[in-house]
């Protein structure tokens, strides 16, 4: 990862895909402005100007310049909503977060410590020690972490939780990656494995993961599992 040669830190670029998050916005917001103080934009990605999150965003902007509302232009769905994200970013820092307030933005300053430090991956991790995962169907909760530790301990991937979207990525490695996902958020782990396949640096730090209390669950468990199984087994042989 080459940081270049300005004393400059690069400005945090936060993405957040939403879908009718109109009732979790402002709890979302307020979390923002109180967990995290690094220097930071918000990237707000939306597929249909219909989108309830769309005009509380808009309130919010009107006080805050460091909203960004961007339309996903690639097709609706999760995954696209992540590429069109990445797409908007030119360069720098880019955190992945969920609108539903479930991450935990607590150690955003701490990853993007991290990420100054040369890491090109930093992964927030509910299974490695000090990490929680509160809520959430037992089936995927079960299913994710097995997946993460199995490549932690078979595979020595550098993360416990490889399928977890709260990640901070370095730009400038997103940009060398040919996208293979078809599915939605298991574009995480495709970046992971592939960072570890490629010899990026890649770490982790404890991260409590909250089940969302408003508003509905966009993700698709047996719709988007043969895609997951797909990068577990490219990153285990």
């Amino acid at each position: 990862m080459n940081m270049g040669t300005s004393s400059k830190k690069p400005l945090l670029n936060i993405i957040s895909p939403v879908y009718n998050e109109g009732d979790n916005f402002p709890a979302l917001y307020k979390e923002i402005k109180k967990y995290i103080k690094t220097p930071h934009r918000l990237v707000v990605v939306y597929d249909f100007d219909e989108d309830n999150t769309v005009p509380v965003a808009k309130q919010y902007q009107k006080k805050d310049k460091n909203i960004v509302l961007h339309k996903n232009k690639r097709g609706r769905g999760a995954l696209n909503a992540l590429l069109s994200g990445f797409d908007y970013v030119k360069s720098g820092p880019v955190l992945v977060i969920m609108a539903d307030l479930s991450d935990d933005l607590r150690i955003v300053d701490a990853m993007y410590a991290k990420h100054l430090e040369g890491y090109a991956v930093v992964c927030g991790s509910r299974y490695m020690k000090g990490g929680k995962q509160i809520g959430g169907p037992l089936l995927k909760r079960n299913l994710s972490r097995l997946a993460g530790t199995s490549l932690y301990f078979i595979r020595r991937l550098p993360t416990h939780d490889v399928t977890n979207n709260f990640k901070l990525y370095d730009k400038a490695f997103l940009d060398t990656i040919t996208f293979e996902s078809q599915g939605g958020f298991e574009i995480a782990m495709e970046i992971t494995v592939k960072a570890f396949k490629n010899k990026q640096k890649i770490t982790e730090l404890p991260s409590t993961w909250r089940d969302r209390t408003a508003g509905e669950a966009n993700f698709k468990l047996w719709k988007w599992l043969p895609s997951y199984l797909h990068w577990y087994w490219y990153a285990l042989f």
